[in-house]
């Protein structure tokens, strides 16, 4: 494929070294497979799989108002962390609809890195820029273009990574990190995070460190089945465990609470941006809401695809895909929330044709914690 006009990651001449299927995903060169999603899929969550997310936002927020103005912008309570703590959380507009889903660390009382989803990392700058001039002694910089994410993912990714370093691991609980942190002879911040329902890690690297560190990693794990995975694996595996996406589950057009993010909303902490509309929304009642669903028929509900009930149209696909994991076709919608109960049967449009289905819990796949 042409790369004219789009990002590259300090990664490209690896993925095309190995064979990565290169595609245009917002704007970026990235491999959507290597040996094949399914096969990808199945080694994450029964091995491990290593990933180029070099794509993400990296935006850094220091200063003496520096958690003022964090605790304000995100609907989460920041106030918890300790320094090495990781928080997921939300910002969102004055309306309650949802700008981002992100990533907050606390590195110091004065010093936060937020990671946000690489589509919308111009848009996020503008907006963090925007609710910031109400703030006195808050630095903000986009230090995206500096830094490399590699993520290592699946039950193994902990004795891989091992081999790659001197310190205890063990020492790195699930969402916290570490800084300055030996990955080979590279250092680099380390955290206990991920994007697939498994455990693993999240390296953020320098730039120029990329390269060494994915091979170093590739190499380490080759005795334990480790393999390169794609963006399609990717959204399988998030999809499975039920972790959102901008664009399909979360948008402008919905507030935290119809997602089913409530536990990630602390209307209690004190006023953020969206505060009094979210609240507002829960006191009215919802009139939407996020829920999974099994194809009770032959197909597959793609997004955007109708969501009826006795040829009414009560909501729409948001994500859709046969589970490799579960071995059956499911899908996440929206819904008008008389409609959200487990059990409620409901039609999926898929070519002018009803194909039934059914409403069931979520999230669809968790991992057995030791």
């Amino acid at each position: 494929m042409s790369t004219e006009g789009l990002e590259l990651t300090p990664l490209y001449d690896v993925h095309i070294k190995y064979g990565g299927k290169m595609v245009d995903f917002g704007g970026w060169a990235l491999p959507v497979q290597f040996s094949g999603i399914i096969e990808e899929h199945q080694a994450v969550r029964n091995q491990a799989g290593l990933f180029d997310v070099s794509h993400m936002g990296e935006i850094e927020v220091t200063g003496k108002k520096a958690f003022d103005f964090v605790q304000y912008l995100v609907t989460n309570n920041v106030g918890r962390l300790v320094d090495g703590q990781v928080l997921y959380t939300l910002m969102c507009k004055p309306d309650g609809g949802i700008v981002d889903d992100l990533l907050v660390y606390r590195l110091a009382e004065d010093r936060y890195l937020l990671v946000v989803n690489a589509a919308n990392t111009a848009k996020d700058w503008e907006w963090i820029n925007s609710v910031a001039r109400d703030f006195d002694d808050v630095t903000i910089k986009n230090i995206s273009k500096e830094i490399a994410q590699i993520a290592i993912q699946g039950p193994k990714a902990q004795q891989i990574l091992q081999r790659c370093t001197g310190e205890d691991l063990n020492e790195i609980a699930f969402f916290y990190a570490r800084e300055n942190f030996p990955v080979g002879k590279f250092r680099a911040l380390v955290s206990r995070t991920g994007y697939t329902g498994e455990d693993g890690f999240e390296i953020y690297c320098q730039r120029d460190d990329a390269v060494d560190i994915f091979e170093l990693l590739l190499d380490a794990g080759q005795e334990d089945g480790l393999v390169l995975a794609g963006l399609g694996a990717r959204d399988t595996l998030r999809f499975e465990a039920c972790l959102p996406l901008y664009g399909n589950e979360l948008s402008e057009d919905v507030n935290p609470l119809e997602a089913g993010l409530s536990f990630f909303v602390k209307l209690k902490k004190g006023d953020f941006v969206g505060r009094e509309a979210i609240q507002k929304a829960k006191d009215e009642g919802l009139k939407k809401r996020l829920v999974g669903f099994e194809m009770l028929d032959r197909g597959i509900a793609r997004t955007h695809y109708p969501i009826l009930v006795d040829g009414k149209e009560i909501g729409f696909v948001t994500s859709g895909s046969f589970s490799p994991t579960l071995g059956k076709n499911i899908g996440l919608g929206f819904v008008a929330s008389e409609y959200a109960e487990i059990g409620v049967n409901i039609d999926i449009g898929i070519r002018n044709r009803a194909i039934k289905a059914q409403v069931i819990p979520i999230p669809f796949y968790k991992r057995e914690v030791k």
